[in-house]
């Protein structure tokens, strides 16, 4: 019996990249050239990995000017290695000055999390949005709209993932030591494609509360 193993087939990816490279080169000539020296952003991005959400198109920003780490419904969990590391990476390195925490409506992360449906290995990483949903069940459950209430739950972890982010060391550290950064909260309307900036932008250690302040 023969296995046939499914190579996959990126010819379509590959022949689009060959496009995008010749249109921006007939623009810039130098763009790659400048591009390859090395990176120097303004703002990290902590968003969703839904597929509909790319940063750097959404935002109308180019290669290079922002920084990016994504998960499933754009969470800043003290105990994941990797977004922690490109937090430290994206402050300490690269010396951002905006940190831009997206969420986004109709998000599936989301809609899971208020939800019984078992999915796996993905539970564990989806309780920390019902953790939110707990802490806001009451203005939630108020909402009779489920569409609604989703909306206002995907707000509300934004909010919780802007102050999260805040308080890791790394944030703090920054602030103590008189760097300029800001944590900002926003949320992306596929619908119509457009980012709305939540009332939640964080820029001192004094704007947290004192039992998340680290003595740095």
């Amino acid at each position: 019996m023969t296995n046939t193993w499914y190579m996959g087939d990126l010819s379509k990816l590959i022949a689009k990249n060959k496009i995008w490279a010749k249109q921006k080169k007939a623009i810039d000539p130098d763009f790659f050239v400048e591009l390859a020296k090395g990176q120097s952003p303004q703002y990290l991005w902590i968003g969703c990995s839904d597929s509909r959400v790319a940063p750097a198109t959404l935002s109308g920003l180019d290669q290079g000017d922002i920084f990016v780490t994504r998960n499933i419904s754009n969470l800043m969990i003290h105990t994941d290695l990797n977004s922690l590391s490109v937090l430290q990476y994206a402050i300490e390195v690269l010396k951002v000055s905006d940190i831009i925490v997206c969420g986004h409506y109709g998000c599936g992360g989301i809609n899971a999390a208020m939800g019984v449906t078992p999915f796996g290995l993905t539970d564990n990483w989806l309780r920390n949005i019902k953790d939110v949903f707990l802490q806001h069940k009451a203005e939630l459950y108020e909402i009779q709209d489920p569409i609604e209430r989703a909306n206002r739950l995907v707000e509300l972890n934004v909010y919780k993932q802007v102050y999260n982010t805040c308080y890791t060391n790394t944030v703090q550290a920054a602030w103590v030591n008189k760097k300029n950064l800001t944590v900002h909260g926003c949320v992306f309307e596929l619908s119509t494609g457009l980012l709305k900036k939540l009332d939640c932008s964080v820029s001192s250690i004094e704007q947290i509360d004192s039992i998340y302040k680290i003595d740095i």
